[in-house]
């Protein structure tokens, strides 16, 4: 697999807005949020406009016009090109086929849980597991008043409920292991 010009996620969210219709970096940020996407992607403006900048010099978008709205700056509004459609579209066929090696930061924290007591080590997992509550919670919310209104087909929203089984799936572990640690079935080396 040969590496990609561009690998960053933000680009992947830019690429995925312009092929519904041409669009200006504020509204492909605007647009990212208004769908919640911002739990998918970090969003920020200088990310944002360095990843369409990226993509333009690589030949993956091209601006089609810069206009001024009023007093606002002027705004550059950007579409793919041919190559950036084929990139796109083998970008997230290889993402979806092949299991990544992404590297979470709670696998890495959990390799070296023992380095916590038994009693910060539940605390903490026993907080997480809260944490990871509210978020489930707060996606099914977000799902029903964007799909569930029919405001968005689900397929637009599909990541959320993959994130939510993600963190049902970590809820559950992250209980067991708590409780593993309170009834004492896992045991801290001596010190």
């Amino acid at each position: 697999m040969a590496r990609r010009k561009i690998a960053n996620t933000l680009a992947l969210a830019v690429l995925g807005l312009l092929m519904e219709r041409p669009m200006h970096p504020y509204e492909v940020a605007s647009t990212l949020r208004e769908r919640h996407k911002d739990s998918s992607f970090k969003i920020t403006t200088g990310s944002l406009y360095d990843t369409v900048a990226a993509l333009a010099r690589h030949g993956w978008i091209e601006p089609v016009e810069t206009g001024r709205d009023g007093k606002r700056p002027e705004r550059t509004v950007y579409r793919h090109t041919e190559l950036g459609h084929r990139e796109f579209v083998a970008w997230i066929d290889e993402l979806i086929r092949t299991p990544g090696g992404d590297y979470p930061k709670f696998m890495a924290a959990v390799s070296y849980l023992g380095a916590l007591t038994p009693q910060a080590a539940a605390d903490a997992l026993t907080e997480r597991a809260e944490l990871l509550q509210q978020r489930i919670n707060e996606m099914a919310q977000v799902l029903e008043a964007t799909v569930g209104a029919g405001q968005l087909p689900r397929l637009f929203m599909i990541e959320g409920e993959y994130a939510q089984h993600v963190w049902r799936a970590e809820l559950s572990w992250t209980r067991r292991i708590a409780a593993e640690i309170h009834d004492g079935t896992l045991r801290w080396p001596d010190a």
